[in-house]
């Protein structure tokens, strides 16, 4: 089974989301999900969300007033996969951005999931289809985004780095 690294702490995950109220930005977080053999799970959002239509994306949304890190990940995987968080591993992003208008302080956490994972109950309405990645596919990632938009590629290919699948070296999309 691939090594997830060492979880952030419950006190440093707080530290973070602390510093998103302070800076007034809203807090989202990321899943990066990791079945046994060191793939990443994707799904492509649907063609009438506001933000991304089409584009594939990583499990996750805003955490709630009052919610940790931990329970806004274990919510968000449970209402966009059905699986439930099994158990953390190492944060591989940390980033600020804006949509809408809005401010935004993200982390993206390496997670693995309890469930089956060739049948993800995707959620209605806001996902369309869904993918295991390889090191060598993360390319899809970059479909149906601006080309400046790498995030979500970037993401990816950090994880996969982090989990010793992929060379460092491989800097641009």
């Amino acid at each position: 089974m691939i090594d997830l690294g060492p979880a952030p702490t419950p006190t440093a995950l707080e530290a973070f989301a602390a510093s998103a109220r302070r800076d007034g930005r809203d807090l989202v977080v990321g899943a990066v999900i990791v079945d046994p053999s060191g793939r990443v799970f994707v799904q492509r959002r649907a063609e009438t969300r506001a933000i991304f239509p089409g584009a594939w994306d990583l499990v996750g949304g805003h955490v709630a007033d009052g919610e940790s890190l931990e329970a806004a990940l274990a919510r968000e995987i449970d209402e966009e996969t059905g699986w439930r968080l099994a158990s953390l591993g190492a944060d591989v992003l940390r980033l600020d951005w804006e949509a809408n208008g809005r401010a935004k302080r993200e982390i993206d956490l390496l997670v693995r999931v309890d469930g089956d994972p060739s049948n993800p109950r995707l959620e209605a309405g806001k996902h369309t289809e869904f993918r295991w990645l390889e090191p060598d596919e993360i390319g899809i990632l970059l479909e149906a985004r601006d080309p400046d938009d790498t995030f979500v590629w970037e993401v990816v290919r950090r994880a996969f780095v982090r989990l010793g699948r992929l060379d460092g070296a491989m800097l641009e999309p």
